[in-house]
């Protein structure tokens, strides 16, 4: 697995599967076009651009690079690198017939074709960097009531209105962003601040 500091980009839930498997590191989906209408989703992936900078990894395709400069006009060029996949012909496994351009996207591009691009974006593999605090678990997640119970959905949903973040942020993918954003001292110190407003 490589070390990766950088939130990652990547257009769908495909992309992040694939890349989940070559990387260590928070990986974000735009879920497509919906980055154009998704406000909370935008500050998100600003608000990693600050704390920690951003590698986009979009298709190859005209949709990708759609995104891709979306992405590049809302973040300050100094806290945003691109990756790119060479164009490669062919279709996707899942998929009955090739996309619209015929080119692979992130999803069907070999490892090696994805390591490639990483290494020419120049990302920041490895971890030099000392976390401030202790990291925020799964079961830190759980013990607050966060998963795993009855309420847990309602909430999580609180916690995201608190922080200004998607609601449709998966439990899953919830431990990496606030990772990206506090430590525990931190996350508990809010948990009290919501749920003692009750």
């Amino acid at each position: 697995m490589i070390k990766i500091k950088e939130a990652v980009i990547v257009e769908g839930k495909y992309d992040k599967i694939k890349l989940s498997s070559i990387i260590d590191g928070l990986i974000i989906e735009t879920r497509g076009f919906q980055i154009f209408s998704d406000k909370k989703q935008m500050d998100l992936i600003r608000r990693l651009a600050d704390t920690r900078g951003i590698l986009v990894l979009t298709d190859s395709d005209g949709a990708g690079f759609i995104i891709r400069n979306y992405l590049t006009g809302a973040i300050p060029p100094e806290k945003i690198k691109h990756a790119y996949i060479p164009d490669i012909l062919g279709k996707e496994k899942r998929k009955d017939k090739p996309s619209k351009e015929g080119k692979l996207g992130v999803e069907g591009v070999s490892v090696q074709t994805i390591i490639d691009a990483l290494s020419r974006a120049g990302v920041v593999c490895g971890s030099d960097e000392v976390p401030a605090g202790r990291k925020i678990t799964k079961t830190d997640l759980y013990l607050a009531g966060l998963s795993g119970s009855e309420n847990s959905a309602q909430k999580r949903q609180e916690l995201l209105r608190e922080l200004s973040l998607p609601e449709h942020l998966a439990a899953n993918s919830l431990v990496g962003v606030l990772n990206s954003i506090m430590d525990y001292d931190g996350f508990s110190k809010l948990l009290d601040k919501i749920f003692k407003k009750v």
